[in-house]
């Protein structure tokens, strides 16, 4: 079953950042990129790095490792030298709360 998680509060996440989230056990990275909110898995594919200790950079969570960048819109790696995409969760904004679809 699918079920709808309230991680965070709009506020707490600032335009240009991404916070750290666990929800269900899983490492979540929730960013905001001008107001719409995206998630994705909060550790690196190439190196088992927690991404949001990174940078956040033109819509792309930079690996703080090996510099391995990820689309936060799609999962996509943009950069090597990872090559396996981050898994991707649905958000939605209800009210001032943040949630995400596992």
């Amino acid at each position: 079953m699918t079920d709808w998680i309230e991680v965070a509060k709009c506020a707490d996440i600032a335009a240009g950042k991404a916070k750290a989230v666990v929800a269900d056990e899983r490492m979540i990275a929730v960013v905001n990129l001008d107001g719409e909110f995206y998630a994705v898995d909060n550790i690196c594919t190439h190196a088992h790095i927690v991404l949001t200790e990174g940078c956040l950079i033109d819509g792309q969570l930079e690996c703080p490792l090996h510099r391995a960048r990820f689309d936060v819109r799609t999962g996509a790696v943009t950069a090597p030298p990872a090559y396996e995409p981050l898994r991707t969760y649905e958000v939605r904004v209800d009210g001032d709360a943040v949630l995400v679809k596992l």
